[in-house]
């Protein structure tokens, strides 16, 4: 890595303790930025917030997996069963959760939807909170229940970024049944207090669902700590995964208060079939009992195996370097977007304090002013209709930082 004296200056405006912890963590065995790690790449990517590259030991990972697959004479020999149990596990550990409180699910959405369905909902009409700053694919979901007369209310985002708590208390009347929110918005990368988030649910006896997207693995997360009843997320953003699986998490002390929201053989924890021969006799087709945990209850069909030997082997690798490490490393990096941008006279969309991977700014026509430049330049990061957004992940440095710096207009273009 070349520092250059943005990056120095950068280091020094994260102030003493950020350095200091950073200095503190450094001795871990994987360097960071973790370059090696992935492949080379063709241009300067600032995009793991959309889709984070695949490291190299996923890979090869996947690479035996598929040689087991087509039973070549090299195959290794994998317990699947294991890894799966594995990877609940390492992620459990990762956002603060048993594994018996977890169920591995398709999607953020699909464990979204299930919640959903787990109390009650389009039936029930009580009252759901949420925000402005959750997944927008999620408005259409809310949009949806509004209109089949659940009473949702959806907070505004303030001038500078965030959720205002006292809305948000104000929102929370008795006899509101949920509250759900990002904990990392997708949009810009405000992080809600959720400890404070679930005592002002809580207060008012509602449960709480938490999108963890854009914080597990990348910002410290302790589910149980905090008080969350419910969260969901992907696997391809920050836990280095891949589409088709994630993850479902339900407080142990919730899952005997709601509803199945539908039967899967993977729930199943016994089973005796009484119909075949040599069966053991029986009244019924069969004897069954669903699982005493999420799994049980939210479970459905077949898991994607190549999404389990892949975070079986980035999870563990995530855990090692440590999430607390990889926000001290990053955030000079997010702090000089930040100032330069602002510097340069663009709208910011994320609080200046933000300590998560993801800075957006707002531009009018950002997609048709920023789409030449960008390209010209090598640089991948998103950019929507009206704003832009910088995910920096463990393989940026300060060099990439300065790239998308040098190649963004000096100004806002008109």
């Amino acid at each position: 890595m070349t520092f250059t004296r943005r990056a120095l200056i950068a280091a020094a405006a994260a102030g003493p303790m950020v350095a200091e912890k950073a200095a503190a963590l450094a001795p871990a065995a994987s360097p960071l930025p973790a370059k090696a790690a992935f492949a080379a790449m063709p241009y300067v990517y600032l995009d793991a917030g959309s889709t984070h590259p695949m490291p190299l030991g996923a890979r090869a990972a996947l690479e035996g997996y598929l040689r087991y697959k087509t039973r070549a004479a090299d195959a290794p020999e994998l317990d699947m069963g294991a890894k799966e149990r594995n990877v609940l596990a390492t992620f459990g550990a990762l956002v603060g959760a048993a594994p018996d409180e977890l169920s591995i699910v398709q999607s953020t959405t699909m464990g979204e939807n299930l919640v959903l369905q787990a109390l009650g909902y389009p039936d029930e009409k009580a009252r759901i909170v949420t925000d402005a700053l959750h997944f927008f694919g999620s408005f259409y979901t809310y949009g949806e229940m509004k209109r089949l007369g659940v009473d949702v209310v959806t907070l505004r985002m303030t001038r500078d970024g965030r959720i205002d708590m006292d809305q948000m208390a104000a929102a929370v009347t008795t006899g509101t049944r949920l509250v759900s929110i990002s904990a990392v918005s997708t949009t810009n990368g405000f992080e809600h207090d959720l400890k404070k988030v679930c005592d002002i649910a809580h207060a008012k006896g509602a449960y709480v669902y938490v999108d963890l997207a854009h914080a597990a693995g990348a910002v410290p997360v302790d589910l149980r700590a905090a008080g969350v009843d419910f969260a969901a997320t992907s696997s391809y953003k920050w836990l280095m995964g891949d589409f088709g699986l994630g993850f479902l998490y339900v407080r142990k002390e919730v899952q005997s208060k709601i509803k199945r929201p539908w039967w899967g053989y993977h729930q199943i924890g016994r089973f005796q079939s009484h119909v075949f021969p040599y069966d053991a006799p029986g009244e019924s087709v069969a004897d069954y009992a669903a699982r005493p945990d999420a799994t049980g209850v939210f479970a459905m069909g077949t898991t994607s195996w190549t999404g389990v030997v892949q975070l079986d082997q980035t999870l563990p690798w995530i855990q090692s370097i440590g999430v607390e490490r990889i926000q001290a490393w990053r955030q000079p990096l997010i702090d000089t977007v930040q100032t330069e941008l602002r510097q340069r006279g663009y709208e910011p969309l994320t609080p200046q304090d933000s300590r998560t991977p993801l800075v957006a700014f707002a531009l009018k026509d950002a997609r048709a002013k920023l789409a030449e430049p960008l390209s010209k330049g090598a640089v991948r990061m998103t950019v929507s209709q009206n704003r832009f957004r910088v995910s920096v992940a463990i393989f940026n440095d300060m060099n990439d930082i300065d790239r998308l710096l040098n190649v963004l207009p000096k100004a806002p273009p008109a």
